[in-house]
């Protein structure tokens, strides 16, 4: 019998890649993409930021941008979606073509610009969805915002009671200047302000930020004690990267934009292990960046991450992707000879 889910997705990939996307999300919609459950395997099921993972596969901002899906992609496997990004006003994002991608290289190139649908179309979705499984929120800023803080500042006001937890997102390289929020000290004027507005609006919502994996060690290591010293519940590592690694091919070097899947897995857990190295164990970490395989994950988790995500790889898998990582995952857990995910943390040395 066919592989349904792997076929829909081979389907997918001969359309334009946005067209394919909006088709995937319709198609998510009907429920045609079948259901998974989270919590089969117990050594996959565990606790941070306060919240109560069943399994730590979660899948990464950009897919779900409008909170459209919540419901259906939980019910593929994962253990947590974030949506988004979400910024304060809509915006059309960056002129077409802006998504690339090559199948044999895993590999997707993007510059998309934060294009959405705003909070005000967003905000009633997740104050509507049924309240199962974790959903976090990831906010942005408008491309020509003259106020980052103050939109970041709204993001939390009005997302933040609708959250299971929020991330600040200052690591895209598709709007100008955002990457800028990395800085010492605008991101620690930034961090300062979410934190209170996190604080006065949304008590008790943990609050992550989402870094670029082109930082070097000294910016690195300047941002997590940032974190630390702010009181941020989490790290992400990483976006999407601006290099182009070994393994991507010329006609997507050639294109402007953040690169992710299969390609960014050795960066973005280099920068993983290095902030976790730094970090101590002081603030947990999301490990993302090239994850196809529960293999990949494990190492993920070794080199540090508490929770990972991964998006890129279920566009080349198809709907059974998250349940196929946490049966892989569940294998690599047990074969180190652990007993649950959350003792691999960090073993990697």
């Amino acid at each position: 019998m066919p592989d349904m889910p792997a076929l829909i997705a081979r389907t997918l990939r001969t359309f334009d890649p946005e067209r394919a996307h909006r088709l995937a999300i319709a198609g998510l919609k009907t429920g045609l993409a079948g259901h998974h459950a989270s919590d089969g395997y117990p050594s996959l099921r565990t606790s941070v930021f306060g919240l109560g993972f069943p399994n730590p596969i979660g899948l990464a901002a950009g897919f779900d941008k409008n909170a459209e899906v919540t419901a259906p992609l939980l019910r593929l496997g994962f253990g947590y979606v974030e949506i988004g990004t979400v910024t304060p006003l809509p915006q059309a994002g960056n002129p077409k073509p802006r998504l690339f991608r090559d199948d044999h290289a895993k590999a997707i190139v993007n510059r998309l610009g934060f294009n959405g649908q705003g909070i005000d179309a967003v905000e009633p979705r997740l104050r509507q969805r049924p309240r199962t499984g974790i959903v976090g929120v990831n906010i942005g800023r408008n491309k020509l915002s003259a106020e980052a803080e103050a939109d970041y500042v709204t993001g939390i006001r009005r997302l933040g009671p609708c959250a299971d937890y929020l991330t600040v997102n200052i690591s895209s390289p598709n709007t100008p200047g955002l990457r800028g929020l990395q800085e010492p000290a605008a991101f620690e004027s930034l961090l300062k302000a979410c934190v209170a507005a996190r604080t006065m609006h949304a008590p008790g919502k943990p609050l992550l930020v989402k870094l670029a994996p082109d930082l070097d060690n000294k910016a690195l290591r300047a941002v997590v004690e940032i974190a630390v010293a702010q009181h941020a519940d989490g790290l992400i590592l990483g976006n999407t990267t601006i290099s182009r690694p070994d393994g991507v091919p010329d006609r997507l070097s050639r294109e402007m934009g953040g690169l992710s899947g299969r390609p960014l897995f050795d960066l973005a857990t280099d920068r993983l292990r290095c902030a976790y190295r730094v970090a101590g164990g002081r603030i947990p970490l999301v490990g993302v960046g090239g994850i196809s395989t529960g293999a990949d994950a494990f190492a993920k988790i070794r080199a540090g991450a508490s929770l990972v995500q991964a998006y890129s790889g279920m566009i080349f898998d198809g709907a059974g992707f998250a349940a196929r990582l946490a049966k892989e995952l569940d294998e690599c857990v047990r074969d180190a000879g652990f007993t649950s995910v959350a003792a691999a943390v960090g073993t990697a040395g």
